[in-house]
């Protein structure tokens, strides 16, 4: 891996909130992201926005084993690099054998790479726990634009980049040589690679529609008003009262130490049901150990806060958290960026 390279803190720092109380898997911020951004030769796999069900193996396939990030020392540590296979995804469908054979043939997925033992969405819905007491929940994922990003330390041609005026992490592709440190440091996994081009690519925060005073497509698209995004800094805003106020906003994932500014909501679940079928309330349905494993130890301390505002507005007291999650208005999610991209004629 590269050596370290030097970092400036940016003016103003872009984040995310996604409230996973609220989502209902429906991808449409996905298949926003893939319409708009990965539509060209080589990016027929990519999905720059992924929303996978937990817990699951993710995409790519068990990328949390595949280390990156920081180690207990603060220097980057090398992970591993992802194979296409685990990558999967991208393939067409053997349309023409179901159509004209005489005999029943099941629609497959067809890929000359041999990569159709996995996909972006594999185990979509499949989740944990056993009958009656099974759970799962749905986890958007991104590039994290994270304060101190591993990927721009590893990279040895200067290629990537925190951008200083909010902190977006960009790449230059024509500098890019398609080494791909980037995706070995990389904790998260969500760099791909073009293998047409030759270059690695990742999320970009749809930087070009916030500089027409557009909201990020993921946030924009979203049905469920769960996507919030604005400034960490700006002290009146939701992203900052969530994640530093009320605390109940957390990282994924944040022993990796990249400092990742998008956040999470983490998610509640129903009481457990007894053999009896009565509800046991001292125990939750989602194991407490696996929420930690993915958000850290403060995330007893958000769902109990959490469950006392709900309770408060139960009962009719004020509770100006809840009314931010509820989010009564749904331009109350796209911070600055509130034009419609319909009224701007793109080029």
């Amino acid at each position: 891996m590269a050596a370290k390279q030097s970092q400036t803190a940016p003016l103003k720092q872009i984040a995310m909130v996604f409230d996973l109380n609220k989502c209902i898997g429906c991808q449409t911020c996905s298949v926003a992201c893939k319409v708009l951004w990965t539509q060209e030769e080589g990016e027929e796999y990519q999905w720059w926005c992924t929303v996978n069900t937990l817990p699951g193996r993710g995409h790519p396939k068990d990328w949390e084993q595949m280390g990156g990030g920081y180690g207990s020392g603060g220097s980057p540590a090398a992970g591993r690099l992802p194979s296409r296979a685990e990558f999967g995804g991208g393939w067409e469908y053997n349309y023409e054998e179901v159509y004209t054979s005489k005999e029943h043939i099941p629609l497959r997925p067809v890929d000359s790479n041999g990569t159709t033992s996995w996909g972006p969405n594999w185990d979509e819905d499949e989740g944990g726990g056993e009958y009656p007491n099974s759970y799962f929940f749905y986890m958007p994922r991104l590039c994290n634009h994270c304060t101190r990003p591993v990927c721009v330390e590893a990279c040895p041609r200067g290629a990537m980049s925190k951008r200083p005026k909010d902190g977006i992490v960009l790449r230059d592709e024509d500098e890019c040589r398609g080494y791909r440190f980037c995706m070995e440091a990389c904790p998260y996994k969500k760099i791909y690679f073009n293998l047409a081009r030759q270059v690695s690519q990742h999320c970009i925060l749809c930087f070009p529609r916030l500089e027409k005073n557009v909201a990020p497509a993921c946030v924009r698209q979203c049905p469920g008003r769960l996507v919030f995004v604005g400034y960490l800094d700006d002290e009146e805003g939701p992203i900052h009262k969530l994640v530093n106020q009320w605390r109940v906003a957390l990282p994924l994932h944040p022993e990796y130490g990249t400092g990742a500014n998008i956040f999470y909501i983490p998610p509640l679940a129903p009481y457990r049901l007894n053999e009896d079928s009565s509800l046991d309330e001292s125990t939750p349905r989602i194991p407490m150990a696996e929420l930690e494993r993915l958000f850290g130890p403060r995330v007893g301390s958000a769902l109990d806060t959490m469950r006392t505002e709900m309770e408060k507005k139960r009962r009719g007291e004020p509770s100006e958290l809840m009314d931010t999650l509820i989010v009564y208005h749904w331009n109350e999610l796209l911070g600055p960026w509130t034009r419609d991209p319909a009224s701007i004629h793109w080029r």
